[in-house]
């Protein structure tokens, strides 16, 4: 069997690309073909392209106080299910160009929780949902004191409604099992803080 990754970026032919909706987000369809593991070549097929821009988003933690900072508030691509649309989610925001994440994830916690990190380790970058969207988001862990934090957050010129909360991480960790939390980005942020909560409690007290 061939290794992975035998193909790259260059092996695609775009024979046409066409803006199809252009609002808040971007959508466009693309007109494509690529190599086929067999040998041969896909022929000429279209999909719909979902142009979002990359994201970074952030869970805040305090390892003196063990408990964690989510938000929530409310996503319309959480309606029509049984569940309601008001998600409990982590710090987050998009990347502006020329923004490196870092500055993205401190700028969002003053804006959505009024924290302050006073250091950051990345956990991961991933793809949201590669067959459709071109989002990337970039995860990070943040040291924060939870003392004082909770309240309602956002910025009325970007419709912001945040209410932050603090839990306990045992809590937190908790929701993903019963499925209060179900988005990606906290799922795996939360994971993460499983596994590496007693290296965070020693070395983020240094």
């Amino acid at each position: 069997m061939p290794k992975p990754f035998q193909f790259n970026a260059s092996d695609v032919k775009v024979d046409k690309c066409e803006t199809v909706f252009q609002g808040f987000f971007r959508m466009d369809k693309l007109w494509l073909s690529h190599p086929r593991f067999d040998g041969g070549t896909m022929p000429t097929y279209t999909r719909e392209l979902f142009l979002r821009g990359d994201a970074t988003c952030v869970l805040p933690y305090d390892p003196v106080r063990d408990e964690v900072v989510l938000l929530e508030q409310f996503r319309p691509g959480a309606l029509g299910r049984e569940q309601s649309p008001w998600l409990l989610e982590l710090v987050a925001g998009m990347n502006e160009p020329g923004e490196v994440p870092e500055e993205v994830a401190r700028r969002e916690a003053e804006e959505e929780a009024g924290l302050a990190f006073s250091r950051l380790e990345k956990i991961c970058d991933y793809l949201v949902s590669p067959g459709g969207t071109t989002e990337m988001v970039h995860l990070f862990g943040g040291c924060v004191s939870t003392e004082g934090a909770g309240g309602v957050f956002g910025l009325d010129h970007e419709n912001e409604d945040i209410l932050c909360h603090v839990f306990a991480a045992d809590e937190a960790i908790r929701m993903i099992k019963d499925g209060r939390i179900n988005n990606a980005a906290a799922i795996i942020a939360l994971q993460w803080l499983a596994l590496n909560r007693p290296r965070l409690r020693q070395e983020w007290l240094l």
